[in-house]
């Protein structure tokens, strides 16, 4: 990654900073990134006249702002810059990781925020987002990316591991733009499975989707593995979704990614109604037990009275083991349809990367089923097509249920 940075023009930045042994702290990192060309340091925050001023004269992309020194001063610099035109972006800089520091200045319409003691790894992340609104694609240049949604009729089948494993396969595969995000707001697991470390949750994004742009969009979600994570808040939230907003969110992230893959609570769940409603694909996760086979069978029938297309639906028989009971072949006479794959039972490795905060890989026999599944899924719906739209046909029981 560095040497594609390295390549490219370092960003035009203005730096102010009253703290100084912040400033030469980030400025020391400079060599390495190679990413930011200072044009001016100014060792205090600037009247708005003056900064005014300096900014048209020398034209930077990026001021880079200490936040440390004096968190109030700093958020009013940062609102000043916010309304210039043409826009100038602003990267708060910090002593430490401080929730306030990123809350309030992001508010006040940062991009990014980077604090000491300015990890090489992290930077860089955040170099490459800045790029993109620095360097925006031209219009019409960017696809419409692809939503396929992975939800269960009994809890407990999985969908979280395959939604998550089925995501960084689907990176490995295609090198894409993936987004995994975790809709059960009230149990989502998949920040636990990988260690995350967030501040932000895919509720902070339902609730600012309205007026979302990208500066904010990368501000909430984490990136693991070369997959951006929308994780669920880490405090259950009960409230009900409002639909409009989920589809605003969902339209946003079709336009930044390739893939948005949609980890949904069970099926029977309002999110997932509305849901899978603008997805291109949903797959139906169900385990080989009973009681997972009967409220499957009535999760299709559900599905299938309230419009959704039978070939954009496909089911997943998870957990499989040869000494089941119960054959493929019954299973689909039980659903009425057929079964698109099926991944083995394989606890020991599940438990080895839920231990390890790591991904599958393909190595395994279900790392191999996973990665089938996607690459399945990419042959079917790859390229990415314009005309491709969110299923919208849908009764009006789809968005009460």
């Amino acid at each position: 990654m560095s040497a594609r940075v390295h390549n490219e023009a370092e960003i035009a930045a203005l730096l102010i900073a009253p703290d100084r042994a912040l400033a030469q702290q980030f400025l020391a990192t400079l060599p390495q990134t190679r990413a930011f060309q200072i044009h001016a340091d100014l060792k205090s925050y600037p009247p708005q006249q003056t900064l005014e001023i300096r900014i048209k004269q020398l034209k930077p992309n990026i001021v880079l702002l200490d936040l440390s020194s004096d968190l109030n001063a700093a958020v009013e610099v940062v609102k000043f810059i916010a309304a210039m035109s043409p826009p100038v972006h602003v990267v708060g800089l910090h002593t430490h990781n401080d929730s306030t520091a990123i809350l309030q200045s992001l508010r006040a319409g940062a991009s990014e925020f980077l604090y000491a003691p300015f990890e090489l790894a992290t930077q860089r992340e955040a170099i490459a987002r800045l790029r993109r609104l620095v360097q925006p694609e031209a219009p019409g240049q960017t696809e419409a990316g692809h939503v396929v949604a992975m939800s269960s009729a009994k809890p407990g089948s999985g969908a979280s591991t395959l939604a998550t494993q089925a995501a960084f396969s689907l990176q490995r595969l295609t090198g894409k733009r993936i987004l995994l995000a975790d809709f059960d707001l009230t149990g989502g697991t998949i920040g636990f499975y990988l260690k995350l470390s967030h501040n932000y949750s895919l509720v902070d994004a339902l609730q600012h989707s309205e007026h979302m742009d990208v500066a904010l969009w990368n501000s909430l979600t984490v990136n693991y593995g070369g997959v951006d994570i929308l994780p669920a808040p880490a405090v259950p939230y009960a409230e009900p979704l409002d639909g409009a907003r989920l589809r605003v969110l969902i339209e946003h992230a079709r336009s930044l990614y390739d893939w948005v893959i949609l980890d949904l609570p069970a099926i029977f769940n309002r999110t997932s109604l509305m849901a899978i409603s603008e997805c291109e694909r949903a797959f139906l996760i169900s385990t080989s037990e009973l009681p997972s086979l009967h409220l499957t069978r009535k999760a299709l029938t559900m599905v299938d009275q309230l419009g959704f297309p039978k070939d954009r639906f496909q089911v997943l028989v998870n957990r499989v083991d040869k000494r089941d009971d119960i054959g493929i072949g019954d299973m689909e006479k039980l659903f009425g349809c057929p079964i698109h794959a099926t991944l083995p039972n394989d606890y020991f490795s599940l438990h080895r990367v839920v231990t390890l905060g790591q991904p599958l890989g393909s190595d395994g026999e279900l790392g191999k089923a996973i990665e089938q599944v996607a690459a399945r899924l990419n042959s079917s719906l790859a390229p990415p097509k314009k005309s491709a739209q969110p299923v919208r046909e849908m009764r009006p029981a789809f968005s009460q249920a």
